[in-house]
């Protein structure tokens, strides 16, 4: 019997260790990370190592080294620290506050188990954000002079809610940086959280933002989507026409004193908006005195805390939903493969695509309808496909693997780069939704392949499990043993 192997030894980079991924954006690698001191001290932090693309591009560095150095100047309750701006082995990096919780984006993704988002606590997320966002307009440099700062990048994705039920803007002065250089292909804007004047490339101020803040308090109050469409350009042009249909219709808790501050928040003209965040955040606080909405950090974290456990119930088959008259544990679970894929633009050295995105999802698509598989996701870009192994797990992931490979040529031949994983498991599909119960999304196979298309982008190929590895005739390198949880292991491979 063989000796298991032992976990990876942490990444040392520079004065930290890099202990585990926790993102891969089209700007930087985001880890978590332990910094050593005198005395056997420790700190856990975050790590964000700017990509290699990036990394050599002599403008760009300028650009992010002058919003570091502004965004590490930021000192507010309410804003993620900034640690250090630094440079090792030609890599810049930024090393922050790790805040040890959820973005809001995925609390309110794993929370739709547990019905609507609470409005008081909506609510609060949207006071803390705006005190950050009201000290961040107003900071001034040494001298006394305004900065005129703007986030640029307001979105649910960018709010970090602690488990002791702590707000945090996070990327405060980076993202300017990232939007000026947005014209070489590199770098993608959350297009569905921009101002209309923002989308229009005009001079931006804090109103922007108070906007960007608006179209997540509406989605996340109504549990729908407000700008965003099937493709980049009509997302885009739904942005730049602002037109926001009421909210009451979605959800009765919202007052028509809500409503009009909402609207007023998205009003097409800046002029016609907030004055700026402080005048925006007296407004919402009396609506939350006068309709008895007020919460507590104690309140959200207790909230975080049940999203999380219904979460992690759910996943293990141990809930069933309230929208299915079958139980979940009477649905007999099938085996699926699941491909998680994402295309990506070229680094700047490189010749622009020859084709748009939505021009290559749709070749993506044909290739798919002809493999049998279900498209279960489909965003710009990028698409969650499941194949339901009915005639066995060997001959479905071969399949999925052609497949995968076919697609990868076919993004190439684009101009693009893939980033793919592939993950074999079973899930309990219900025959009402044919889906799996609420939070399926962050579960077994739908979670792992994700989180291997996010590795891989950096090698811009094709990853799988090596019980996928091992249903398939194509040459494979196992790439590492990757810690999951506890003392689990899972052996990564790659298609060669």
């Amino acid at each position: 019997m063989s000796t298991p192997a032992p976990p990876a030894a942490p990444e040392a980079f520079g004065p930290y260790q890099l202990l585990e991924k926790i993102a891969t954006g089209g700007m930087a690698e985001v880890f978590r990370a332990r910094a050593h001191g005198a005395m056997g001290f420790e700190k856990i932090l975050v790590v964000k190592r700017i990509l290699d693309q990036l990394a050599k591009d002599e403008e760009f560095r300028e650009l992010f080294k002058n919003e570091a150095r502004i965004a590490a100047e930021l000192a507010h309750v309410n804003i993620v620290q900034v640690f250090e701006l630094g440079e090792h082995e030609e890599y810049l990096f930024i090393a922050m506050e790790y805040v040890h919780g959820l973005d809001l984006a995925r609390l309110a993704s794993r929370a739709r188990s547990l019905g609507d988002f609470p409005v008081n606590l909506a609510l609060f997320v949207l006071g803390e954000v705006l005190k950050a966002l009201a000290y961040a307009h107003a900071h001034t440099d040494g001298e006394g002079r305004p900065l005129h700062l703007v986030h640029c990048d307001i979105s649910p994705q960018n709010v970090l809610i602690s488990f002791s039920g702590e707000v945090k803007l996070t990327d405060f002065g980076i993202s300017r940086a990232a939007i000026q250089k947005a014209d070489q292909n590199v770098i993608r804007g959350k297009y569905s959280y921009m101002s209309p004047e923002q989308a229009e490339s005009r001079p931006l101020d804090g109103r922007s933002d108070l906007f960007s803040l608006g179209t997540m308090l509406y989605e996340i109050l109504t549990g729908r989507r407000l700008f965003k469409s099937a493709s980049r350009d009509e997302t885009l042009a739904r942005v730049r026409r602002a037109e926001v249909p009421s909210p009451r219709p979605y959800r009765k808790e919202i007052s028509e004193e809500l409503e009009g501050f909402l609207l007023k928040t998205l009003s097409r003209h800046p002029n016609d908006r907030w004055a700026d965040a402080q005048e925006m955040y007296e407004a919402i606080s009396k609506i939350i005195l006068s309709e008895g909405h007020r919460a507590t950090n104690s309140d959200l974290a207790a909230y975080l805390r049940d999203v999380i456990e219904a979460a992690n119930a759910s996943a293990a088959g141990a809930a069933a939903s309230p929208k299915s008259h079958l139980p979940q544990k009477n649905i007999a679970p099938s085996p699926v493969v699941v491909l998680a894929m994402e295309a990506s633009p070229p680094p700047r050295s490189i010749a622009s695509p020859r084709q748009s995105i939505p021009s290559l999802t749709q070749e993506w698509l044909s290739v798919l309808e002809e493999s049998q598989a279900e498209v279960w996701e489909r965003g710009e870009g990028s698409l969650l496909v499941v194949w339901t192994a009915a005639t066995g797990f060997r001959e479905t992931v071969s399949n999925v693997v052609r497949t995968a490979l076919a697609l990868h040529k076919l993004t190439g031949q684009a101009g693009y780069r893939l980033s793919a994983g592939i993950a074999p498991g079973v899930a309990r599909i219900r025959p009402d939704t044919h889906r799996p119960a609420d939070g399926w999304e962050l579960a077994g196979p739908f979670y792992l392949a994700r989180w291997m298309m996010n590795l891989s982008a950096h090698r811009g190929r094709v990853l799988l499990t090596e019980v996928g590895a091992k249903q398939v005739e194509q040459q494979t390198v196992m790439l590492g043993r990757i810690p999951i949880q506890g003392n689990r292991y899972i052996n990564l491979h790659e298609v060669a």
